[in-house]
């Protein structure tokens, strides 16, 4: 029996639940934010029957882009039930584990953020049918944004898949690819939601105040990119974790840092990536209502997100002296 056949059972094993993982969790935050969606579509419809179909319309265009981050969920949750791997070594049962945990948590956020412009667009358009376009214009972008976290998720899965760890010592290497999975895939839960409050926003800004778009867009998009940051961070642990080659050690401390690692900028990204987003959505609010000071705006928020940021950064080095000092 060859080393392939004797880990194939707990590869599977792996495979399967890890693709469990990946479609479950990928499924919540898709499905919230649909709802709010529809849940501000019927309000908007309520509010002015006479354009109930454009509203309709906007709903369904902001809740495909929802849905985004869910099909990545069930791409990745695809691969792991049916990609074969007759040459996998024992450490594919930990990359495919990490590679569900990975997809399943990097999609919550995404999918949850991406219904809040989509809901306050269909609010919006109510209150100002001559802005519709403007309004699901913005839409699109903030939720596109707002699927780069569940993006990144879904590439270090994939890297997860199919990259050949067969020349590497199984430990600590298994505990680095665990770690590598949900490093990225906790850093994007804040990040995508974070993004969303800012996007939902811009279209709540622009439905008060049409002329305001390109102060409120240019706002938006830069405390998204901000709050994008803490996923960043979490993909640039996944990375060290993914191609740093690791000296074979049996001792279980050497593996629980490299887990650990993974952890603490994963978890370290959540609140900061949600923060951020609270200060983006302030300032892209009320620029609409006071335009003449979108300077003062985007400077207090800017510095308002860099000391909310400043946690992520305590993350991330902590993740980085388990990987190399400790």
């Amino acid at each position: 029996m060859n080393m392939a056949t004797d880990f194939e059972p707990i590869i599977r094993l792996s495979a399967y639940i890890g693709g469990g993982i990946a479609m479950g969790l990928g499924a919540v935050g898709a499905a919230i934010g649909e709802g709010y969606t529809a849940a501000e579509a019927n309000m908007a419809v309520s509010r002015n029957p006479k354009i109930s179909g454009d509203i309709f319309k906007n709903m369904l265009v902001g809740q495909a882009v929802a849905e985004s981050a869910s099909i990545f969920a069930l791409v990745i949750a695809i691969l792991l039930l049916f990609l074969e791997t007759p040459s996998a070594g024992e450490l594919k049962a930990a990359a495919l584990f990490g590679a569900g945990l990975c997809m399943g948590f990097g999609a919550i956020g995404s999918g949850v953020g991406s219904g809040f412009p989509g809901g306050n667009a269909c609010s919006g358009i109510s209150r100002q049918p001559a802005a519709t376009s403007r309004l699901t214009t913005n839409m699109l972008i903030g939720s596109a944004v707002c699927q780069t976290p569940a993006i990144f998720s879904m590439v270090v899965a994939l890297m997860l898949i199919f990259m050949d760890f067969g020349k590497a010592p199984t430990f600590p290497t298994w505990a680095a690819l665990i770690g590598a999975g949900v490093s990225t895939g906790l850093a994007a839960i804040g990040s995508g939601y974070g993004g969303g409050l800012a996007a939902g926003a811009s279209c709540e800004g622009i439905a008060r105040q049409p002329e305001s778009v390109g102060n409120v867009t240019t706002i938006m998009l830069v405390g998204q990119a901000v709050a994008q940051t803490p996923s960043i961070f979490g993909l640039l642990v996944s990375f060290v974790l993914l191609f740093k080659s690791f000296p074979e050690s049996t001792a279980l401390s050497a593996s629980m840092a490299l887990l650990a690692a993974g952890l603490s900028t994963g978890f370290g990204g959540i609140g900061p990536g949600i923060g951020n987003g609270m200060a983006a959505e302030g300032a892209v609010r009320w620029v609409a209502r006071n335009t003449e000071h979108a300077g003062d705006l985007m400077r207090t928020m800017l510095v308002g997100q860099a000391v909310s940021q400043s946690t992520a950064i305590y993350a991330m080095v902590i993740s980085l002296i388990l990987i190399f000092v400790v």
